[in-house]
């Protein structure tokens, strides 16, 4: 598997470990050990993914994840953080994260995550129905731009964003489990924090929803998962 990779860790021994395991699956990779030295480096190399260290020197972690989603650069990103504090986890997740490992970690798992996640991107640029806009309800996708329009307007949403909420869309009235949509979008399912999940069904709801708390598209089923529902277009 081909790709641009680039580490962003201050320390030189994990970065080295990372580096040699991902240059041995194919990738080619760049690395930075600072924050202000990765944010240049992301603009000009525009890497396939970044896996970003949380604690830096000068930028850190999160900032250079909230500068990123500003900017509209949908770079997928693996936070990687020391702490094993569910609110840092969280913050990265709702700064536009894609995923996150807490040190330490299995270096084979950070692999396979990086792949699955790539995997993820191309199969959307290679959808069989990347030329077909799909209307459902108030809900537009053009899945050859990674858009969603709602009521006419271009909702702003990360890359994960859009994987989630396209699944719903299509699967409208059905209900999801949970299992389901972590195997299916993360790659993984056992022992996985759902909060990933939840974190993400929140950030949309954020963004469709009237008021979040008592939602009228993206149902919680309590015990089981998700439901979209949307009767605009009856």
């Amino acid at each position: 598997m081909n790709g641009k990779i680039m580490v962003v860790d201050d320390e030189e021994a994990l970065v080295r470990l990372i580096s040699y395991n991902l240059a041995k699956e194919g990738f080619n990779i760049l690395t930075a050990g600072d924050g202000n030295e990765a944010w240049q480096m992301i603009i000009q190399e525009k890497p396939d993914l970044i896996v970003l260290d949380l604690m830096l020197p000068g930028k850190d972690g999160l900032e250079i994840c909230r500068d990123l989603r500003k900017e509209n650069i949908d770079i997928p990103i693996i936070m990687l953080t020391a702490r094993d504090e569910e609110i840092d986890k969280v913050l990265g997740l709702e700064l536009g994260a894609d995923d996150y490992m807490t040190k330490p970690f299995s270096v084979r798992e950070l692999s396979a995550r990086v792949k699955a996640v790539l995997r993820r991107k191309q199969a959307i640029m290679t959808s069989e129905s990347a030329d077909t806009e799909l209307i459902i309800g108030s809900f537009i996708i053009k899945p050859e731009r990674y858009e969603i329009y709602f009521n006419g307007e271009l909702l702003d949403l990360t890359l994960k964003e859009y994987e989630l909420l396209e699944v719903l869309l299509k699967n409208k009235g059905r209900v999801l489990k949970r299992e389901y949509l972590l195997q299916i979008l993360w790659d993984y399912a056992d022992g996985v924090n759902t909060r990933v999940l939840d974190v993400h069904i929140s950030k949309i709801r954020d963004k469709i929803e009237i008021d979040s708390k008592n939602p009228r598209y993206i149902k919680t089923v309590r015990g089981l998962g998700y439901r979209f529902e949307d009767n605009s277009d009856v």
